[in-house]
């Protein structure tokens, strides 16, 4: 970042002298990735300065590394013609995922500048985080029947135009999926060896439907630089990337982050625009009013009890506290399991059982050295007993609720990060306020 300040220094310098070529080439000096951090920085009206002095090699380079609203922003002073030479040069996937953010009008007008706009209207009609949205058309295919040495010379005429040139995928007549091959096994194979004899039959491939993240799961599971995919009949349509997947990853990642956190944009960042973070924060919070007030009407029942047991209210916002972390810890694993495709819904009975039992366990061992110990503060044993008992059963609660909420969510069809901490904090807050005042109306005429 510090590399990057430096740089910006130095182009606003140059733009500040109407040096424009002396900035164009500092840019341009610059790693792709860097660029576009350092591009990202600048105001407006530099970035409308710079890119049209850019070249188009390089200004597709720029809205390759650039995300998305920034990609938008840069281009919207491009004509037609020039969005068009830029996005002939971009990777189909990239030039497709960039048109499907313009306007309809826009996106017409582009295609029909475009001279390889048969690679990038296939990909606009997936949706955007589906496999078929993700995946590129920009890969080598070839027949059984062709040789090691054919294959060698098609590499070396294509090769530098191609995302993916150390992988070939075998197809049939038809075009299905029949295997795959890698450049190694090609270079190694004897001259004249038909690819039919040495590539992989077993290919790991997802649908075009696929969700993104499980694409992104199984390229991590089988640890692959490259997953094909096919339509519904098996033919191959495309290809993703791993560069491709790491990005889902992150915005995944992302995702469930803000999810548990109950911010319901994924997009937002701590500088984003004030509407738009009450806009992804609000709702949440108001729900999350809701619950308190329930919890609050809970407590409000065992008035009474609270005002000749003044000491009670002290403690109860423990047992409330440590359910609700303790259903969190729940929710967290869960979310992570499912997303690593190693728990699915089949699985709650033994899951459930075994957090029932955890919450337990948990529940006694903390239970029983805060009931001592409040019973060694207060001098009061019949207190530190209602409070270890409030504990223990609402981890138990807590085992419940953590394991349950997500899966009844994943039975829905939806996210289970959705299970955030304002769901399960709710409940068991206001059951560890009902477990720990209910004990302490039966344990009243012991209590001093």
């Amino acid at each position: 970042m510090e590399e990057a300040s430096i740089e910006l220094l130095r182009i606003r310098a140059a733009l500040e002298t109407q040096r424009l070529q002396d900035a164009i080439n500092i840019l341009l000096e610059m790693h792709p990735a860097d660029r576009a951090e350092v591009f990202e920085l600048l105001e407006d009206g530099e970035q409308d300065i710079l890119l049209p002095l850019m070249d188009v090699t390089s200004t597709a380079d720029l809205l390759e590394e650039l995300e998305d609203e920034a990609a938008l922003d840069a281009i919207e002073t491009l004509t037609p013609a020039q969005l068009a030479d830029v996005l002939d040069e971009m990777e189909p996937d990239e030039a497709a995922d960039l048109l499907g953010d313009l306007p309809p009008e826009r996106v017409t007008e582009t295609l029909a500048e475009m001279e390889e706009a048969d690679e990038v209207i296939p990909l606009l009609g997936y949706p955007d985080e589906s496999a078929g949205g993700l995946m590129t058309t920009s890969y080598i295919a070839m027949r059984r029947q062709t040789s090691t040495d054919q294959a060698i010379q098609f590499l070396r005429d294509v090769s530098a135009e191609l995302e993916i040139p150390y992988y070939l995928y075998v197809v049939d007549r038809e075009n299905k999926l029949a295997g795959v091959v890698s450049l190694r096994e090609i270079v190694l194979a004897m001259p004249g060896t038909a690819i039919n004899d040495i590539m992989q039959r077993d290919v790991i491939y997802v649908e075009s439907t696929t969700d993104q993240e499980e694409a992104a799961r199984v390229m991590s599971q089988y640890d692959l630089a490259a997953l094909p995919v096919v339509d519904e009949q098996g033919k191959l349509v495309g290809v993703i990337t791993y560069d491709d997947i790491v990005e889902v990853i992150e915005d995944e990642a992302t995702e469930d982050i803000y999810r548990l956190a109950s911010v319901s944009d994924n997009d937002l960042e701590p500088d984003s625009p004030i509407n738009e973070q009450l806009r992804g924060r609000l709702p949440w919070l108001y729900f999350n009013t809701l619950t308190a007030l329930f919890a609050s009407w809970v407590v409000s029942n065992f008035e009474a009890l609270i005002g000749q047991v003044a000491i009670l209210a002290a403690f109860q916002s423990v047992v409330a506290g440590l359910g609700g972390n303790s259903a969190s810890q729940n929710v967290a694993m869960i979310v992570r399991s499912v997303a690593l495709g190693k728990t699915t819904v089949r699985q709650l009975w033994p899951v459930l059982l075994r957090q029932m039992l955890v919450g337990f366990l948990t529940g006694l061992a903390v239970g029983s050295v805060v009931g001592v110990g409040v019973s060694l503060w207060q001098k009061d044993p019949h207190l530190g007993l209602i409070l270890g008992l409030a504990m223990l059963m609402n981890m138990v609660v807590a085992g419940i609720v953590g394991t349950v909420v997500p899966f009844l969510i994943i039975a829905f069809g939806k996210d289970p990060a959705l299970a955030s901490t304002v769901l399960v904090t709710a409940t068991t807050d206001s059951m560890g306020f009902l477990i720990f005042l209910s004990l302490a109306t039966i344990f009243l005429p012991y209590l001093e």
